[in-house]
C-alpha cells in the first residue's frame, strides 16, 4: 500500500487509528530492543496514536518505563498503547490531559515523577494541525490558539515543569518538528509557523541546558501515515499522501522512533545536542 494511494477516507479530529485504511505500522510486530533505555523514565506527550505510540512502544521495548498523554477523545486509542506497554515487561503511566491548559502540563511531569519515580526522558510529541483551502481570513482566534498551544505553548509549559527534575538526572528533551518547518505548505500556515518555532526552541535550549548536562534534539518527520491526516486533510490529499517525497510513498510511524530512540539512548548520542534529524523520505532539511 506504500508505494499506491491511499483510499479515500475523512475523519473528524483527533481521528481513531482503527478506523484508518490501512491502520498504521508502529512497530507492534517488528520493533525489536536492545536494553538501550534499560531503567530509564520516559514522558511522551501525544502518545496514544501515531509517531507518539510508535516512541512509547520503542521506549518501552528498550527498557523505560513509560508515561504518555492523551486527550479524553483518544482513550480507545490510549487503552491499546497501554497494553502494547504491559506487553513489553514495563510499567506505564496513561494521562489525560489537554496540554492547552498550563495547569494540565505542570500535572503531568508531577505525576510522571511520583508515580515512575523520576523523569530521564521528555519527548514533546503532542501536536495539532488543520488544513484550510480559503485565505488567511480563515484562520480564526480560536484555531491559532488550538495550534500554539497544543504545538507551542504546551512545550514551553512541560519542559518548564520537568526541566528541574531533568537536570538530576542529566536526562534528554526530544521535540517533534516536521518536514513543514522547511517546506511550509499555505494550507498549513499556522501549523507550520510553530514548527519552525520549535525548530529554533530546540537550538535554544540545548544551549541554554547544556552546562546542565541536558541535551535537547528534534526530530523532523516528513509525511507520516497517522489519524492526524485523515482527521485533517482534505480527502483529494490523503489520496496522494507522501507521493511527493523522492521516496515516492508516505512513511510510517515505525519508520521514525528509531531516530527518538537514538537521542534518548545516552551512550550512542551522548554528545548530540542542538541538532534536528530529519527522517522525511528525502526531503531536504536545511
Amino acid at each position: 500500500m506504500n508505494d499506491e494511494q491511499f483510499p479515500p477516507q475523512q475523519q473528524h479530529p483527533p481521528g481513531e487509528t482503527v478506523r484508518m485504511v490501512p491502520v498504521p505500522d508502529h512497530g507492534e510486530r517488528s520493533y525489536e530492543g536492545h536494553g538501550r533505555l534499560e531503567g530509564k523514565v520516559a514522558l511522551v506527550t501525544g502518545g496514544d496514536s501515531g509517531i507518539g505510540r510508535a516512541v512509547v512502544i520503542a521506549y518501552a521495548r528498550e527498557g523505560a518505563d513509560v508515561a504518555f498523554t492523551y486527550l479524553r477523545e483518544e482513550k480507545g486509542d490510549a487503552e491499546t498503547t497501554c497494553s502494547l506497554v504491559e506487553a513489553a515487561g514495563r510499567r506505564q503511566l496513561a494521562l489525560e490531559a489537554d496540554l492547552r491548559d498550563r495547569d494540565d502540563c505542570d500535572e503531568v511531569v508531577r505525576r510522571t515523577v511520583e508515580e515512575l519515580g523520576g523523569l530521564d526522558v521528555l519527548v514533546n510529541n503532542a501536536g495539532f494541525q488543520m488544513a484550510r483551502e480559503q485565505g488567511l481570513e480563515q484562520i480564526t482566534d480560536e484555531r491559532l490558539d488550538q495550534t500554539f498551544k497544543t504545538n507551542l505553548y504546551a512545550l514551553f509549559w512541560v519542559t518548564r515543569a520537568a526541566t528541574k527534575h531533568l537536570r538530576s538526572t542529566r536526562g534528554c528533551i526530544i521535540n517533534n518538528t516536521s518536514i513543514q518547518a522547511y517546506e511550509p505548505s499555505t494550507s498549513l500556515l499556522d501549523y507550520a509557523a510553530t514548527k519552525a518555532a520549535i525548530n529554533n526552541a530546540t537550538v535554544n535550549m540545548a544551549a541554554e541546558l547544556g552546562p546542565s548536562g541536558i541535551r535537547v534534539n528534534a526530530v523532523a518527520p516528513g509525511p507520516i501515515w497517522t489519524p492526524l491526516q485523515p482527521a485533517t486533510q482534505p480527502v483529494e490529499k490523503v489520496e496522494q499522501f507522501g507521493a511527493d517525497t523522492p521516496l515516492g510513498r508516505a512513511g510510517q510511524p515505525a519508520e521514525v522512533a528509531p531516530a527518538f530512540v537514538f537521542l534518548a539512548d545516552e551512550a550512542q548520542a551522548s554528545y548530540v545536542s542542538g541538532t534536528v534529524l530529519g527522517v522525511t523520505g528525502g526531503k531536504p532539511v536545511f
